[in-house]
């Protein structure tokens, strides 16, 4: 039987000046969280556009973001995988 799963990444902006941080939040079906984090700054001989800050420090997030999912899921197959019994051969 198929299951069908839902998690959600929020992205928080926040700017001030001519820096940007974001923050992208996952949420998983049990309430486990992983935050990534990414930032960009403005040269300031470049014209003020907002959005590609904003696009800029959330890709950085969202890579963060991947990269930090990976580990948990590198940790849990560390931690959690082989037989269930440890006196259980392998095959």
């Amino acid at each position: 039987m198929m299951e069908a799963k839902q998690w959600t990444v929020q992205i928080f902006i926040t700017e001030e000046g001519d820096d940007t941080r974001a923050r992208a939040v996952l949420t998983t079906q049990d309430t486990s969280t992983v935050t990534g984090r990414g930032e960009a700054r403005r040269n300031p001989i470049d014209r003020p556009i907002p959005e590609i800050g904003d696009e800029l420090a959330a890709s950085r997030a969202l890579e963060d973001l991947a990269i930090r999912l990976h580990d948990v899921a590198s940790d849990d197959i560390v931690q959690l995988t082989g037989p269930a019994d440890p006196r259980t051969p392998s095959r």
